[in-house]
């Protein structure tokens, strides 16, 4: 008789950190489908024909094995000259280290967003994510040697980290993960890694049940790991990092009160940098999402499930830390420094989304959804021309460059060689020499040390529209440059 007795079987228990954190296995295809897209819109968008900008050949030709390094001023930091070492080093080829870079900032989103899926269902992720890739900006830079989508993602990724480690003591992933993305940020930001630790360390500080020596150590061994290499550089260069913050300050043209909410608005039509930031706001349109923006995500955290408040409010909170200085401490405006905020906001706009188009038995409304849907299209449209327009603007530099460089080639200047004057920089970069200049922010040489290089490789100082020729260039044998685009009519001379 004993095999007729039957226990009633109890189901297992099942855990979940968050509710609507479901734990099937292919729950976070949506997030990975999101990402694969925004790797094909670069490809297809933003990299064929694309050239490096001024930016980009400083950071590229610390590693690149074809041109000498450029001077490498106070305010920039090595990480992302790192990250493209192993393609720069290799070759010359721009198209090969813009497809590395976009198929690498798609896998950077995706491990971003995994970093979450213990936390927020696949759903919100998703619209997260198609949320912040579709920025024009975030397409533009993705594929760009440029530290500050790394930022973002570092960002995004320690919140995520954060919170799970504060919930779970026995997350040791959630740990590391925490301090390796601080890390990041510190490498490719250092004032990014200290406004993103400092609200991190705050929300740790002021939920006692977070309160653990453990985030403590993780947090300020993940800066200091992460701005090593900035600090050593600081007294190897400048005497100290307070030293080489008061030079970075005078570079940027003096950090202190400036109210720049205004400049970064205009900067929305597509400018990369904004300085000065004296232009017109002509296509308003194109900024339509920035002032929704705050009020999306405030309704997201208003709008976020009881069990998941503190994963939609912390990313809210230390957006506003990480998007404050280069508000109004900063004399102009760049879109992309913007970047790591867009990327935490982006959290609580798509909770905010999902409560719209849901009822309380979690179906979505027709209307509602049909109504947000029809935005997001708008949206996306506007971003894709805002693209286009950067995307050209880029496409006709390098036309210019290159063409510039040709004319450099016709008139005996080919590497080893020596450029200075204006943008010597970018335009070294492409004519395959060194760039000093002898005065400005970048100042690295002498006019006789000029002189003396002139003995042994060709020599170039670059004037731009007209202006004033350096005193000791004057009676040197002069040659315009041809500039495809007639944007600005430079003149090259050379030492006789």
């Amino acid at each position: 008789m004993s095999d007729r007795l039957r226990v009633p079987a109890r189901p297992l228990p099942v855990t979940r950190a968050f509710p609507g954190a479901s734990a099937a296995p292919d729950a976070f295809i949506w997030p990975a489908a999101v990402c694969a897209a925004f790797v094909l819109a670069q490809l297809v968008l933003a990299v064929p024909g694309s050239g490096l900008g001024w930016d980009e050949t400083v950071y590229t030709s610390q590693v690149a094995a074809h041109v000498p390094a450029a001077f490498f001023s106070a305010p920039r930091a090595r990480g992302i000259s790192l990250l493209a070492a192993p393609v720069a080093g290799l070759t010359s080829s721009t198209a090969a280290l813009r497809v590395y870079l976009a198929v690498l900032s798609g896998a950077g989103l995706l491990v971003a967003l995994r970093v979450w899926r213990p936390l927020l269902p696949a759903r919100v992720l998703a619209l997260a994510g198609g949320l912040f890739a579709g920025l024009w900006i975030t397409l533009l830079y993705g594929s760009q040697v440029m530290p500050n989508l790394w930022s973002a993602y570092g960002a995004l990724a320690a919140v995520g980290c954060l919170l799970r480690a504060a919930r779970d003591r026995t997350d040791r992933a959630a740990l590391a993960g925490l301090a390796a993305a601080v890390a990041l940020v510190g490498l490719m930001r250092p004032p990014d890694a200290v406004w993103l630790v400092l609200p991190l360390a705050g929300a740790a500080l002021s939920v006692h049940r977070w309160r653990r020596p453990a985030l403590f150590a993780v947090l300020a061994a993940g800066l200091l790991a992460g701005c090593a290499e900035w600090v050593v550089e600081a007294y190897a260069r400048y005497g100290g990092p307070a030293a080489r913050l008061h030079r970075a300050s005078v570079i940027e043209g003096g950090l202190g009160l400036h109210f720049a909410v205004d400049d970064q608005v205009r900067a929305l039509d597509g400018r990369t940098l904004c300085r000065p930031c004296d232009v017109p706001w002509r296509h308003r349109a194109n900024s339509a999402w920035w002032f929704a923006l705050p009020l999306l995500a405030a309704g997201g955290a208003a709008a976020a499930w009881r069990g998941r408040r503190a994963a939609v409010w912390l990313p809210l909170v230390t957006a506003g830390f990480l998007a404050a200085p280069y508000l109004f401490s900063v004399g102009y405006a760049a879109p992309r420094f913007l970047l790591p905020a867009y990327a935490l906001l982006a959290i609580p706009v798509a909770e905010c989304l999902w409560w719209l188009v849901r009822d309380g038995a979690g179906r979505l409304r027709p209307t509602a959804t049909a109504v947000v849907a029809l935005a997001l299209c708008g949206h996306l449209a506007i971003q894709g021309g805002v693209l286009a327009g950067a995307v050209g603007n880029n496409r006709q530099a390098r036309g210019d460059y290159d063409a510039m460089a040709a004319g450099l080639r016709s008139n005996g200047v080919r590497p080893p060689c020596l450029l200075s004057g204006d943008s010597a920089v970018p335009l070294a970069f492409y004519a395959g020499c060194a760039s000093r200049e002898t005065a400005g922010a970048d100042r690295s040489i002498t006019v006789g040390g000029l002189r003396a290089a002139a003995r042994h490789q060709p020599v170039a100082v670059l004037v731009a529209g007209g202006g004033p020729v350096p005193a000791f260039a004057r009676h040197w044998r002069s040659a315009a440059l041809p500039v495809p685009s007639g944007s600005a009519a430079y003149r090259a001379y050379f030492p006789r």
